[in-house]
């Protein structure tokens, strides 16, 4: 082992081949926390899944299920952050640019940082919320923001999610939350997504490093517990659902030398740190020191059936709240290059007290960036809202559970394999009305699931299933036995 190529601080003791018991990590999120209080019982979807890549070689330190396909939960939100960042990084957003929230974004259920519809978050807040406290919300404002839609920004994550390599992830919703169908991704995808987005936006990646900050009087305190706890930590991304488990996306950098690596699936919130402290561990002190041999990781060109609206010129005005659609068609590909790249200066968190960012002075969150110039003010006058998103701010009860046609047996598998029928007609919109009723009426009992209608024939017939997904068996005996309570015919089975 290299002398110092880990912190141990009090109740850290992690050892080359086993970490110590002394290594006590707090849980993820609040919702994690929230688990833990409700129900002990660990975690009992796939096997977990992990990855571990040198990042200035490109070379795979330790791959386990790497293509298996995985619920990225909130670790979605890297994408989405990809995304904002690339409207950054074009001027056609600042950091100071404040969203409108409509009334489905604040409807999000937690965690979330609490915005209320009519009013605005600055870009700055969304990404802070998003970093440390995974707000749903403000999930929402960013990809209503930037797509119209987040239905509309959910493909444009799916677009660029293919044209960084990443085959095997596709997208539904800007935050995680279950979804019908939901998000799927494998580690090895992920992995791909924590190198590019920071070799693409280095001085926005550093946002990941943030542990804590207020906001509107509130501190808010992060959910990556690795940071500042195990050397070179920088980020980036924790995440948890029922039916994904425990994940966590992290980057880490000491002695000249770079990793990057996945954990998906963990049983527990601790189970999962652990797991990837002594993955961090062992894979700096195999990771080559020198100059970066890798390239940066690069964007094709993926053609997509439905072009997004090309981008309009208008006058530049003062600030305003943003709510049309921002245009990503003409996004600058980030061209591959062999050529080495210079190493990034080693992130020590030892002394536990990262470089604040430029503003606000007041506020003393760790975080780290590096010196940069203010983004100029370019927001552009917006022109009145989409019909969509005025429906949306004039009512504060959120849409009914769009329900998918069908779901692959990869993804039920992948969601913990177990569904619920409720029963079959003859009529998609009226299995979807049927599946719209039970999600109102058990709202706890279905409140991780999927709804989703299956086509079948029989006896020449079509008929039309109306199912959930997501639950592993003694979730779906139990929501069936609240369904049933409640009036519904229910049976569960194997997906």
């Amino acid at each position: 082992m290299r002398s110092g190529s880990v912190v141990r601080p009090a109740g850290w003791m992690i050892g080359a081949a086993v970490l110590g018991a002394g290594l006590i990590l707090a849980t993820a999120d609040s919702a994690e926390a929230a688990r833990r209080r409700a129900k002990p019982a660990a975690h009992a979807g796939p096997p977990t899944a992990s990855m571990l890549v040198d990042a200035k070689t490109g070379r795979i330190i330790q791959a386990n299920n790497a293509d298996a396909p995985r619920i990225p939960a909130s670790l979605t939100k890297v994408m989405t952050l990809y995304l904002l960042f690339e409207q950054l990084d074009r001027g056609r957003l600042t950091l100071d640019t404040p969203m409108r929230v409509s009334a489905r974004a604040a409807a999000q259920p937690p965690t979330k940082l609490g915005l209320q519809p009519g009013e605005t978050i600055t870009v700055e807040d969304a990404i802070r919320g998003m970093v440390t406290k995974s707000a749903n919300d403000a999930s929402v404002v960013v990809a209503e923001t930037i797509a119209g839609s987040e239905e509309a920004f959910a493909e444009q994550m799916t677009r660029r999610a293919r044209a960084l390599g990443m085959a095997r992830t596709s997208f539904y919703n800007a935050h995680g939350l279950p979804n019908s169908p939901p998000n799927i991704t494998t580690a090895r995808d992920l992995v791909t997504l924590g190198r590019a987005i920071q070799d693409r936006f280095p001085k926005y990646y550093q946002y990941f490093a943030t542990r804590s900050f207020d906001f509107n009087g509130t501190r808010v305190v992060g959910h990556n517990r690795l940071l500042g706890r195990v050397e070179g930590v920088d980020g980036i991304k924790t995440g948890y659902t029922r039916a994904s488990g425990f994940n966590i996306l992290t980057s880490a950098r000491t002695d000249g030398r770079h990793v990057v690596g996945v954990v998906l699936g963990g049983r527990s919130g601790r189970a999962r740190d652990v797991q990837m402290a002594s993955l961090i561990e062992t894979g700096l002190e195999r990771a080559y020191a020198g100059a970066r041999t890798a390239p940066q990781i690069g964007e094709t060109v993926v053609a997509s059936a439905e072009p997004e609206a090309p981008a309009t010129t208008a006058s530049i005005a003062p600030p305003q709240p943003v709510s049309r659609p921002l245009d990503l068609s003409n996004v600058r590909p980030v061209a591959a290059s062999a050529a080495a790249l210079p190493a990034p200066a080693p992130v020590k968190t030892a002394s536990l007290a990262p470089i604040p960012l430029p503003k606000p002075a007041a506020e003393d969150a760790p975080r780290v960036v590096t010196a940069y110039a203010p983004v100029r003010q370019t927001a552009s006058a917006p022109p009145r809202p989409p019909a969509a998103i005025r429906q949306a701010a004039a009512s504060s009860t959120p849409a009914a559970p769009a329900a998918a046609t069908a779901i692959s047996k990869q993804t039920i598998a992948a969601a913990g394999g177990w569904v619920i029928q409720l029963g079959a007609t003859d009529n998609q919109d009226k299995a979807k009305e049927v599946l719209a009723k039970a999600k109102s009426k058990a709202r706890t009992a279905l409140s991780k699931a999927s709804p989703f209608t299956e086509r079948i024939s029989k006896d020449g017939a079509t008929l039309w299933r109306a199912r959930f997904a997501g639950f592993d068996a003694e979730e779906a005996q139990a929501a069936c036995k609240t369904l049933k309570r409640d009036g519904f015919n229910c049976f569960a089975s194997r997906g």
